[in-house]
């Protein structure tokens, strides 16, 4: 599935729901379905700046596509990070690197965020982005 498959899935599914809370409820299930990050991924290194709640994020490759382990403390941000995983997990490098996240407007999400919670989002799209850099750069 390419990411933008994903991403219009992620948008038919919020659209099935009436309401933020709805929504929110939704996120907070698909934060509860997150494959935990293994304890040892929980460190400093790991941990995403700019979120105001703790939020750990690991990357690794395998065959030449990166998959993301996360975890949070908070359980709305943790519905977000499963959100970008779920986008951007099992994907090649350069396909991260390359997309948009404009499916984050069409669902209504940042729109529904606290700023510091938008903040966050943005961090989070960027630090999974600066592991693709990484893996790419590896590639080459």
């Amino acid at each position: 599935m390419t990411i933008e498959d994903v991403q219009n899935e992620i948008i038919d599914e919020f659209a099935m729901f009436e309401d933020w809370e709805e929504r929110y409820q939704y996120m907070i299930d698909l934060g509860k379905d997150l494959p935990i990050i293994d304890e040892k991924y929980k460190t400093e290194d790991n941990i995403i700046k700019g979120c105001q709640s703790k939020v750990w994020v690991h990357a690794n490759m395998e065959d030449d596509k990166v998959n993301f382990t996360a975890d949070s403390d908070a359980i709305i941000t943790k519905g977000i990070i499963a959100i970008l995983i779920r986008v951007f997990s099992n994907q090649h490098p350069k396909d991260i690197l390359e997309a948009n996240t404009d499916f984050i407007d069409k669902i209504g999400l940042k729109e529904h965020l606290s700023p510091t919670r938008a903040n966050g989002l943005v961090s989070m799209i960027k630090q999974l982005k600066l592991y693709a850099i990484a893996y790419q750069t590896q590639l080459n």
